[in-house]
C-alpha cells in the first residue's frame, strides 16, 4: 500500500521515515495505519502502536520530532472537522465538571497500585522531579519537595494545604522536615487509602473530594497552599473558581505553590489520545492563560520553569517500570506493557521538544505585607562543590535573587534529611 504523500511530507520535514533504519524511524506492521494517520492522527498512532500495527526503537525521540514539525496538526479534512468538534465541545460544555472529576481518579490512579510502586520514586512522587543536583529519580524527587518547602517558607505549626496530594510524598516530607500540620485533598479512592495506611504516624489528613467540595470540609485558613501535577485538570472554565477557592482558604499573609505542567502556546487543541486513554478532561494552561486565570486574586512572585526535566522524570519512570515488568506481566497483558511505553515516553518526547512546559510560581494575596524573595538551590563552581559540601555538612546553602540581580548566599533553617 502506497504511502500518502503529506504522511511523507509531514515525516520529511520532522525528519523521520516510515520502515527507514534509524531508530527513531516507524517500522509499520500493518499498511491500515496509513489511512487511520490521516483521518484520526495522534490517536490513531497512539492506538496503532498499542495493537502492535508499528514499533520504533527510540519512541520518545520520534515524537519529539514530529511535534517539532508540527505534525500533530490534522492532515485531512476529515481530521480537521474531528478536531473541531472537539474544540466546540470544550466551547459548549465543561469537560471538568464535579462528576468528570472523579472519572480521572477512576480511569488513571485506581488501577493496580503496584504499577506506581514499582514505577514510582520511595516517597511515591508523581509529579516532574528536580535534577539540578540530583543523578537519580529518589534524590530528584526529595529535592522537588524541598524546593517547594522553602519556596513556601514553611515554619513549625503552619497548616498546609496540600490540594491534589496524590500518594502524600509532600505531605510527609513537609510534616517530617519542616514541623508542619498538612490537610490533603485527592479524587482517587486509592491514594486516599494509601496515606491513611502509611502515613498515619504524621499530623496529615486526607480528605477524598474536589477542590470545589474543600471549603465545605474545611474552610480554612490555611498558612500555605502547595498544588502539584493538580492544576492540569482543572481547565480553562474553571480557572477564576479555582483560584478564587485558593482566595477564600489562604490566610492574608500565606502564600500558594502552583507546580503544573504547561503549554508553550495557547491553544484550544488536545491530544485525542492522552484525553481518551490517560486524564480525561485534562487540558493544559498557556502562560497568558494561567496569568488570565489569577489576575486580581494574586500576585506572582516568583515563577519558574524546568520543563526539561520532566523528560528525564519520564525516562526513569518507563526505565523502573520496564525492569519490573517480568514481575507485573503475570498479571497485566502485553498490550499493557506498550501502553505504558507510549504513555511514558510520548509524554518524555513532549517535554523534549519544548511544547511542553513545567512551572512552579509562588503566588500571594495583594494585601501581604512581607517581602517575598525567590529561592534557588546554590549555583556552586564545579571545582568549589566538593569544598563547600565538606565545610558545611549540614546545611542548605540558597541563592536569592535581589533587585540588582546580584547573588547572596543564605543559609537554610532546616536540617539536612537523613
Amino acid at each position: 500500500m502506497p504511502i500518502p504523500a503529506s504522511l511523507v511530507a509531514i515525516t520529511k520535514a520532522a525528519d523521520v521515515r516510515f520502515n527507514g533504519d534509524r531508530p527513531w524511524d516507524l517500522q509499520v506492521h500493518n499498511p491500515a495505519l496509513y489511512p487511520a494517520l490521516l483521518r484520526d492522527g495522534s490517536l490513531a498512532l497512539g492506538n496503532g502502536y498499542v495493537r502492535g500495527d508499528w514499533d520504533c526503537q527510540q519512541l520518545d525521540e520520534l515524537i519529539c520530532r514530529l511535534l517539532r514539525a508540527q505534525a500533530h496538526r490534522p492532515l485531512s479534512l476529515q481530521a480537521q472537522l474531528l478536531d473541531l468538534g472537539r474544540v466546540l465541545r470544550d466551547l459548549v460544555g465543561n469537560p471538568q465538571t464535579l462528576r468528570r472529576s472523579a472519572l480521572v481518579g477512576r480511569r488513571h490512579y485506581d488501577i493496580d497500585p503496584r504499577v506506581y510502586a514499582v514505577m514510582l520514586d520511595p516517597g511515591m512522587a508523581y509529579s516532574c522531579g528536580y535534577w539540578r543536583h540530583a543523578t537519580d529519580l529518589a534524590t530528584a524527587q526529595e529535592h522537588k519537595c524541598q524546593l517547594i518547602c522553602e519556596k513556601l517558607q514553611l515554619q513549625p505549626g503552619m497548616r498546609l494545604l496540600d490540594m491534589g496530594c496524590g500518594w502524600g510524598g509532600l505531605a510527609a516530607y513537609a510534616a517530617r522536615h519542616y514541623g508542619v500540620e498538612v490537610v490533603g485533598i485527592t479524587v482517587s479512592g486509592q491514594q486516599a487509602q494509601w496515606m491513611r495506611e502509611h502515613l498515619a504516624d504524621l499530623p496529615i489528613r486526607v480528605e477524598q473530594c474536589d477542590y470545589r467540595q474543600l471549603p465545605a470540609r474545611d474552610p480554612g485558613p490555611f498558612d500555605r497552599i502547595a498544588s502539584v501535577g493538580m492544576f492540569e485538570h482543572v481547565g480553562r472554565r474553571n480557572d477564576r473558581i479555582f483560584f478564587s477557592t485558593l482566595e477564600r482558604l489562604l490566610d492574608s499573609d500565606g502564600l500558594v505553590l502552583l507546580h503544573t505542567i504547561g503549554s508553550a502556546c495557547t491553544t484550544r487543541r488536545i491530544d485525542p489520545w492522552i484525553n481518551a486513554h490517560i486524564f480525561p478532561g485534562g487540558r493544559l494552561p498557556s502562560a497568558m492563560q494561567l496569568a488570565r486565570g489569577l489576575e486580581g486574586m494574586f500576585l506572582i512572585e516568583d515563577w519558574e520553569n524546568f520543563g526539561l526535566d520532566y523528560d528525564r522524570t519520564l525516562l526513569a519512570w518507563w526505565q523502573n517500570f520496564e525492569a519490573a515488568w517480568p514481575v507485573l506481566q503475570h498479571d497485566s497483558s502485553e498490550e499493557f506493557f506498550r501502553f505504558w511505553r507510549y504513555y511514558l515516553l510520548s509524554c518524555a518526547g513532549f517535554f523534549r521538544s519544548r511544547q511542553g512546559q513545567l512551572w512552579q510560581l509562588v503566588l500571594s494575596k495583594p494585601g501581604r505585607s512581607c517581602t517575598y524573595r525567590s529561592w534557588r538551590p546554590v549555583r556552586q563552581e564545579p571545582n568549589m562543590a566538593a569544598q563547600q559540601d565538606a565545610a558545611k555538612p549540614e546545611q542548605h546553602c540558597f541563592d536569592v535573587e535581589d533587585a540588582t540581580s546580584s547573588h547572596r548566599r543564605i543559609e537554610g533553617h532546616h536540617p539536612k534529611p537523613q
